[in-house]
């Protein structure tokens, strides 16, 4: 058998068995095996370098206010081509940059000669401790990012993907006063489609109010966990539906599912998990719950689950929503590699900050549509320099 077939079938095997895409979608040309000839020896090695990324805004959910997001950006070099990741961290997901790094120290990828293990090695990532969720992804990410530029391919073309036939995402706006919201919602009049409000507090109303003021465009709302009576949510929601907005994000307490499948039998528009859900083995009990799923790669450990997790709620009959933290374009371009097909994005992340340190995916018409460079479509906007 000569190297051009073992690398097809290598290729193949990859994309199509562990990935359980269909194998009518796979290029089988030469041009997209040929960087993986010759790629056979080496060893990988992880770096990692902490950045905090500066918004644009105070940004306020219901609970806390933040001006700035920890994280810590990762590579992975094989053979003269790296990967990059990241590991985004805001405050209530428990994780740190400390705790990140203490986590990747940890980490050996001696022991794998071939990065295309992905299924082996996320595997070992995620025995290594229980949680860090996100400083898996971290690694997950670049992972992706390498195997991509290896098999010369981004990841939404090895999914079977069409990267224009994505969801509007929304931009989301922070409870605020009435002039802040008001002009937050003009700064991007004519760049979304939709918009996504942060709601919880007892000045709901008037937040939708005031940015109704200004625009009719559609909006979702989320809670973030920010109602308790389900009767009041109730009410709140027919309320909202009169207001243009089109779905509810997390009404109730993450634990409330009793409460929270009441609400969802009784809605008018579809309720979304976000803070209930973390993993694939969440989605099974969020059926009945909830009408849909938010996907995070930072709660989820990375692309490998979330194209699972997005898979098996299809599979069920749930709505899927692709969603993010505060991020730079790496972690975003990630996650719009998914983003196809979904009923739901939420991928501003980085267009909240001013200092992205990443290029990537672009705003077109309301979209965030995928790079076609190879991976996860990312390159860096400036110098970084990386440890281990």
């Amino acid at each position: 058998m000569n190297s051009n077939r073992r690398n097809f079938i290598k290729t193949s095997a990859l994309v199509a068995a562990s990935l359980a895409i269909p194998s009518s979608k796979i290029m089988s040309t030469n041009k997209l095996n040929k960087t993986l000839q010759n790629k056979t020896s080496g060893k990988m090695k992880l770096s990692w370098t902490p950045f905090d990324l500066q918004l644009k805004h105070v940004f306020t959910i219901s609970g806390f206010s933040r001006k700035t997001t920890p994280v810590v950006l990762t590579r992975i070099e094989y053979d003269g081509l790296v990967g990059y990741g990241e590991a985004s961290l805001p405050p209530y997901l428990g994780e740190t940059q400390a705790s990140v790094i203490e986590f990747l120290k940890k980490v050996d990828l001696s022991s794998f000669s071939d990065p295309t293990q992905l299924d082996e090695i996320l595997h070992y990532i995620d025995h290594i401790t229980a949680n860090n969720t996100a400083a898996k992804a971290a690694v997950d990410i670049a992972l992706h990012d390498l195997v991509g530029k290896m098999i010369g391919a981004p990841w939404h073309k090895m999914w079977g993907l069409n990267k224009y036939e994505v969801p509007d995402t929304t931009f989301t706006i922070g409870i605020d006063t009435d002039e802040i919201v008001r002009e937050k919602t003009r700064e991007v009049m004519g760049d979304f489609n939709i918009l996504k409000i942060k709601v919880g507090g007892e000045h709901d109303k008037r937040m939708i109010e005031a940015i109704r003021s200004v625009t009719d465009l559609p909006m979702a709302v989320d809670v973030n966990q920010g109602w308790k009576d389900k009767h009041e949510a109730l009410d709140m929601i027919h309320w909202l539906k009169e207001k243009g907005i089109v779905m509810i994000e997390q009404p109730m307490p993450k634990h409330d599912y009793e409460n929270t499948a009441w609400l969802t039998e009784r809605s008018p528009l579809p309720i979304f998990a976000d803070e209930s859900l973390q993993r694939l083995h969440d989605i099974e009990r969020m059926k009945g719950v909830f009408s849909g799923i938010n996907i995070k790669l930072m709660k989820c450990t990375g692309m490998r689950e979330a194209w699972k997790m997005r898979n098996l709620a299809e599979a069920l009959g749930m709505k899927v929503m692709i969603g993010c933290m505060t991020e730079t374009s790496c972690a975003i371009s990630a996650a719009s590699q998914l983003s196809a097909g979904l009923d739901f994005a939420d991928l501003d992340g980085a267009l909240l900050i001013a200092n992205d340190c990443f290029e990537g995916a672009k705003l077109e018409n309301g979209k965030l549509i995928a790079s076609d460079l190879p991976g996860i479509g990312v390159k860096p906007a400036q110098e970084l320099k990386f440890s281990r």
